[in-house]
């Protein structure tokens, strides 16, 4: 059981309300790290937008993003975020074997040397940032750019945060039409899939 209280769509400010609202209608539910962040609107409302651009924007894939997502989950064993972020890979075209067996990336031929690259700094910065060699920064630049290493290195770092947040507070996994919200009238209704997409 989560370790403080989650605040339903009832609970929370006029002007954090629409905000629920969208959430909901884009997934179904309103995630319980979502719902805890939302003691404090302030870094709810940033935390949001952050999370946005760092998955939403830039030249790095949505899918790449996914795996290095789930490797950091898995190593920081965060059963919460790997709930949802293992289920958003395999639907961005992750395979199960490739997705329970990601420990052994090293040695597997279906992920090209740039995704290697990839997942070999997830796990490095999750780790141990400052063990990140000269030699393996090298191999980085030899297949992304600077503003897309800036993508890697965020996404890895922003679910580091999200791991560690989720696992101090014994977060459970968000079932779907959770938040108490009632989705928006003009909004469309979430698909199955994105009822279960929560962070």
């Amino acid at each position: 059981m989560s370790r403080i209280s989650k605040l339903d769509r009832s609970e929370v400010t006029s002007d954090m309300a629409p905000l629920y609202d969208k959430i909901f209608a884009q997934r179904g539910n309103v995630p319980n790290m979502f719902r805890t962040m939302a003691h404090r609107p302030e870094i709810f409302v940033t935390m949001m937008a952050h999370f946005a651009a760092v998955l939403n924007t830039g030249t790095v894939s949505t899918s790449l993003k996914e795996l290095i997502i789930v490797r950091t989950s898995q190593i920081n064993v965060t059963p919460y975020c790997l709930a949802s972020h293992t289920i958003l890979a395999r639907n961005l075209g992750w395979s199960d074997d490739q997705l329970s067996n990601l420990a052994l990336w090293q040695t597997r031929e279906d992920f090209t040397p740039a995704e290697k690259a990839a997942i070999r700094l997830a796990e490095t910065v999750t780790r141990d940032a400052n063990s990140l060699s000269d030699e393996q920064f090298a191999e980085l630049k030899s297949f992304y750019n600077d503003g897309e290493i800036v993508e890697l290195l965020c996404s890895i770092g922003l679910f580091n945060y999200f791991n560690r947040f989720n696992n101090a507070l014994r977060m459970e996994p968000t079932k779907p039409g959770e938040g108490g919200c009632a989705a928006s009238d003009t909004e469309p209704a979430a698909t199955p899939v994105e009822a279960v997409s929560s962070c």
